[in-house]
């Protein structure tokens, strides 16, 4: 993908969005507290016991991932209790479920024990395993990256490059 171009110039990779991605999501922690997130969990105590994440470092992956506009904090009280927040998947937040069960469906595959996968996600009107597939607008099955030409889009930005003085 870094290999795009506009005319013969190649692309500046600082609007990279795969960049942009990781900035935000590309550490353990967040994808653990995503993974919790996908999985129903919503409250701090039992997203820090689901992960395993020290309590400054999930406070600071809750804080970011809020900030970022993939979670968002709803107000609760339990009887008795003061007031606190439980953190609640977004539209956003939602949007990167595809990439959780890539990397989910990945590491099945490449690093599970040889007993299997420890999860398996089943469609919950059918019962039948989640496989994903990629298609073009068209509908044709995309096999892999051999399948696909990556061109410029509206927010390329060719790199500068030197001049000969």
């Amino acid at each position: 993908m870094s290999e795009a171009t506009v005319g013969d110039a190649p692309l500046r990779a600082e609007n990279c969005s795969i960049a942009r991605t990781l900035g935000i999501v590309g550490e353990k922690w967040t994808f653990l507290v995503l993974r919790e997130a996908f999985s129903g969990v919503r409250r701090f105590a039992d997203m820090q016991a689901g992960t395993g994440a020290p309590r400054q470092v999930l406070s600071a992956r809750l804080t970011r991932l809020v900030d970022e506009g993939l979670l968002r904090k709803v107000p609760y009280r339990e009887p008795g209790q003061r007031q606190r927040d439980e953190y609640r998947l977004t539209e956003m937040g939602r949007d990167l479920y595809p990439i959780m069960v890539a990397l989910m469906h990945w590491g099945d595959r490449y690093l599970s024990d040889p007993d299997g996968p420890p999860v398996l996600l089943t469609h919950r009107g059918c019962g039948a395993p989640i496989e994903q597939h990629f298609r073009c607008a068209e509908g044709h099955e995309v096999g892999g990256p051999r399948d696909v030409t990556p061109l410029p889009g509206p927010g390329a930005k060719p790199r500068a490059t030197g001049t000969d003085g």
